[in-house]
C-alpha cells in the first residue's frame, strides 16, 4: 500500500506535465489525430522518450535482499529494480501517434533502462519497447478512447512488464519477490496515470478550443453588426457606430478609430480629450500609420500630449486598403496584465475583418459607378438608333409633303430636346416617358396616315412612378417597324399600364406579323442583325430593366406567327424599390 501511495504521488507529478503538453503545436497535432510531418514526428518521438526516461528516475528503486526503497541512482546493482513510471509516455506515444512514434520512444526509453542495469535491465528494457508497439496496435485515427479503455491498455502493459520479468529476468526467485512487491501497485497506478494524463489533455485542449469557438462566434456576431455601416465607407458616422458596438462586445476601456491624421471615433475614457476630428494624440498611433504593424503598448507609456491623460495599455493594429494603412484600430485597456493573446489575435483578426469590409465598400462603390456609366452608355446608344429612323421617315416626305416635313422636323426637334435630358437623368416620371412616346408617334403617324391606330389604357394614378428613360419609344418603334410595317390597314399598336399592387406593368401590344420562334427564344438578350434594323434596341431595355430593378424586371416577349406581338415587364413602384 505505501508503494501504491508513492507510485500515484509520482505519477501525478507526470501528469501535471500534460498541461504544458497542451502548449506544443505537434501535440495538438497528436490529439486531433492530424497527420504528422517528418519534423513533428522526430519531435514526439524524442519528448515521449524523454518523458519516459523521466517516468524511470521519478520512480523508486527497490533492493530486493532487504526490501527498502531507495532513490534511483545512474547505475543499479545486481539486486536492485525500479517500480516507475516509464510505461506511462510509451503507451501515450502509441495511442496518440501510431506504432511508429510508439516504437520510436519506446527504444529510447527501453534502451535508457537497460543502462542502467540492475538483474531486470533486460526484461524491462525489452517491455517498455513492446509496449511502444502494442499501443500502436490501438491507435484510432479521428476517434479518442474512452478513459476507462485506456486505463485497461495502461494497465495490460504494465502487466506485461510483470510477465516479462517472471520470465526473463534471473534468478527467478528474486524476480517473483520483486513482482509479488511491486507488481500490483505498479498495474494500477500506470493504468490511472496514462488514462488521468489523456483525460487532462483532452479537456484542457478542449477548453481552448471552447474559447477559440467563443471568439470565432465574437467575430462573426461583430462581422454582423459591422458591415452593414462600413459598406458605406470609413467615415466619422460609420467609425462612431463601429466603435460604439466594439466596446459594447469586447468591454476594453476605451475604443478608438482614426483614419490617416485624425480621430474618427472615441468611445469610453479618455473621451473628454480625445475628441472627433481632433489630430491623432499618440506617437504610437502615427507609427502604426507609417508602418502597417501591431503595436502593443504597455503602461504609461502611451505618450497622449493632454496631462493626466487615464489611458494605460493599448492594442494599436493598422487598417489596411489596397496594400496601405489607411487608419487605426485602438482598443485600450486599464493595464497590459489584461492584454492576453487571445485578445491579440482576436483585435488582430478584427482589423483584416474592418479592412475587408472597407474593401468590398469600395469595390461596391466602383461597381455601382461602373452600372450607372454603363446605363447611360446603353441610353446614349438608343438616340442615334431613333434618329436615323425618324430621319429616314423624313426625307420621304420633303418630296410628297414639304409642310408636313416641316411639322415633323419641329416635332424631332422638341423630341431630341427631350433626349438630351433623359440622358442626363437615370429615371424619369412615366408621363414624361409617355409624352416621349406621342411625340415620336407623331412623326410615325404622318407616314401611315390611315392606317395605324394608337390605344392607350393607363391608369392616371401611376403617372408619377418612375421608369429608365428611353424605356418605351424603342418597344414601340420596334411594334411598328418589325410588326405592322407592311400591314396595309387595321394596323394597331395599344399601350398598357397598369396597377398590380407592389408593381407596376407596362405592355405593348401589336396586331403585326409576330416573330418567327427561333428569333423570339433570343430577343432582347443579345444584339441581334436584321434588314430593318441595329437590333439594340430590345436587348438595350432589358439590359437597363435588369441592372436597375433585378432580374424581375426582364423584358417577356409572347408572339405567333400573323397574331402579333406582346411585349411586356414589370417595375416596383416609386419607395418599393431600394
Amino acid at each position: 500500500m505505501d508503494l501504491l501511495v508513492i507510485m500515484l504521488e509520482r505519477v501525478g507529478m507526470l501528469v501535471a506535465v500534460a498541461f504544458i503538453l497542451t502548449r506544443f503545436q505537434f501535440f495538438k497535432n497528436l490529439v486531433h489525430r492530424d497527420k504528422l510531418n517528418r519534423k513533428q514526428e522526430i519531435a514526439a518521438i524524442l519528448f515521449f522518450g524523454f518523458f519516459g526516461i523521466v517516468g524511470t528516475y521519478f520512480g523508486v528503486a527497490l533492493d530486493t535482499n532487504t526490501l527498502h526503497f531507495n532513490s534511483v541512482a545512474a547505475v543499479l546493482g545486481s539486486e536492485e529494480a525500479i517500480a516507475n513510471s516509464r510505461v506511462i509516455g510509451v503507451v501515450v506515444a502509441g495511442l496518440l501517434g501510431g506504432y511508429r512514434v510508439g516504437i520510436g520512444a519506446g527504444l529510447i526509453a527501453g534502451i535508457h533502462r537497460m543502462t542502467l542495469g540492475g538483474f531486470t535491465a533486460v526484461s524491462c528494457g525489452l517491455s517498455t519497447i513492446i509496449a511502444g508497439v502494442v499501443a500502436g496496435i490501438f491507435y484510432r485515427k479521428g476517434r479518442a478512447l474512452k478513459p476507462i479503455t485506456v486505463f485497461g491498455i495502461g494497465a495490460l502493459m504494465e502487466a506485461m512488464q510483470m510477465s516479462m520479468i517472471l520470465l526473463i529476468s534471473k534468478p527467478f526467485e528474486q524476480a517473483l519477490t520483486l513482482v509479488k512487491v511491486i507488481g500490483l501497485p505498479m498495474i494500477l497506478a500506470n493504468g490511472v496515470g496514462t488514462a488521468l494524463f489523456l483525460l487532462i489533455v483532452h479537456n484542457v485542449i478542449s477548453q481552448q478550443e471552447k474559447v477559440m469557438a467563443l471568439q470565432a462566434q465574437k467575430m462573426l456576431r461583430i462581422a454582423n453588426q459591422t458591415l452593414s455601416y462600413l459598406r458605406t465607407g470609413m467615415n466619422t458616422d460609420t467609425a462612431q457606430a463601429v466603435c460604439n458596438i466594439l466596446f459594447r462586445e469586447l468591454q476594453p476601456s476605451a475604443v478608438a478609430m482614426t483614419n490617416q491624421t485624425d480621430i474618427l471615433a472615441h468611445i469610453g475614457l479618455a473621451s473628454d480629450h480625445h475628441k472627433v476630428g481632433s489630430s491623432i494624440r499618440t506617437d504610437e498611433t502615427k507609427d502604426v500609420i507609417q508602418h502597417g504593424e501591431v503595436v502593443v503598448v504597455n503602461d504609461g507609456t502611451i505618450h497622449c500630449d493632454y496631462p493626466g491623460c487615464q489611458l494605460g495599455a493599448a492594442i494599436i493594429v493598422p487598417l489596411i486598403q489596397r496594400g496601405e494603412t489607411i487608419g487605426t484600430l485602438k482598443l485600450y485597456y486599464p493595464s497590459e496584465k489584461v492584454i492576453t493573446d487571445v485578445n491579440i489575435e482576436l483585435i488582430v483578426g478584427l482589423s483584416s475583418l474592418l479592412s475587408n469590409q472597407l474593401e468590398i465598400a469600395e469595390t461596391d462603390h466602383a461597381y455601382q459607378l461602373a452600372k450607372e456609366a454603363e446605363i447611360k452608355a446603353l441610353q446614349a446608344q438608343i438616340n442615334p438608333h431613333f434618329l436615323f429612323n425618324s430621319m429616314n421617315i423624313i426625307v420621304s416626305l420633303i418630296r410628297t409633303d414639304p409642310d408636313q416635313a416641316r411639322k415633323l422636323l419641329t416635332s424631332l426637334s422638341y423630341f431630341l430636346r427631350q433626349n438630351v435630358t433623359g440622358t442626363t437623368a437615370s429615371q424619369i416620371t412615366l408621363e414624361q416617358e409617355l409624352l416621349h412616346v406621342k411625340a415620336y408617334l407623331e412623326i410615325i403617324e404622318a407616314r401611315f396616315i390611315d392606317r395605324l391606330t394608337i390605344l392607350y389604357d393607363v391608369d392616371e394614378n401611376l403617372l408619377h412612378e418612375k421608369i429608365p428613360p428611353f424605356t418605351l419609344q424603342p418597344i414601340v418603334e420596334n411594334a411598328i417597324h418589325h410588326g405592322i410595317n407592311d400591314m396595309e390597314n387595321n394596323s394597331v399598336v395599344r399601350m398598357t399600364v397598369r396597377d398590380l399592387g407592389a408593381e407596376i406593368e407596362i405592355k405593348v401590344e401589336d396586331n403585326g406579323k409576330g416573330i418567327l420562334p427561333e428569333r423570339l427564344a433570343v430577343l432582347g438578350k443579345m444584339q441581334l442583325e436584321s434588314e430593318s434594323g441595329t437590333g439594340v434596341g430590345l436587348f438595350n431595355i432589358n439590359s437597363r430593366l435588369l441592372m436597375t430593378f433585378g432580374d424581375q424586371a426582364a423584358l417577356t416577349i409572347a408572339s405567333k406567327e400573323n397574331e402579333g406581338t406582346t411585349i411586356s415587364f414589370r417595375i416596383p413602384k416609386l419607395g418599393v424599390y431600394v
